[in-house]
């Protein structure tokens, strides 16, 4: 066993000191020190997407990562609204029923996130190729790619 590391994350744009384990993935630290359990923890093996996190913008599965190794800018769905008020992602994905049992949903935001970032309009086509690495067992996918594209119209006319 080795011992235990501090270790500095810039999490949601605050800087946090944690003591991990060498071996604890980012979405343990998140979850379990952090109390950050808006991640999931799904397959443990970067399959489903339910991890998903932003770091420095780049959708990235946390399951895959060991904390200790991450560098860069954390975002967790935790940090997306702001002053109260949730980010026109999150608020398409609730008008346009892309929320049923929500697991999915967090790393599917993120993923969203990621992609509007960096293309302020983008296809359909574009929006599934985005979400390829998140699973969702409920929706069928239609009204995720919908909020996502309603997203991308809505921050235009925000920005």
């Amino acid at each position: 066993m080795f011992p235990k590391k501090t270790i500095q994350l810039d999490v949601n744009g605050k800087s946090v000191l944690v003591e991990v384990d060498p071996d604890s993935t980012l979405v343990d630290v998140l979850r379990e020190t952090l109390g950050l359990t808006g991640t999931k923890k799904g397959c443990g093996k970067g399959e489903c997407g339910s991890c998903t996190v932003l770091i420095d913008g780049k959708a990235v599965n946390a399951c895959l990562i060991l904390a200790a190794r991450v560098r860069g800018k954390i975002l967790t769905i935790e940090g997306l609204s702001k002053d109260g008020r949730l980010d026109p992602i999150q608020k398409a994905f609730i008008d346009h029923d892309a929320i049923h049992c929500g697991f999915c949903t967090p790393g599917m935001i993120l993923s969203a996130k990621a992609l509007l970032d960096q293309n302020k309009s983008p296809s359909e086509e574009q929006a599934r190729r985005a979400i390829v690495g998140n699973l969702c067992r409920c929706t069928g996918y239609e009204p995720i790619v919908k909020a996502i594209i309603a997203a991308a119209r809505d921050r235009e006319t925000i920005s």
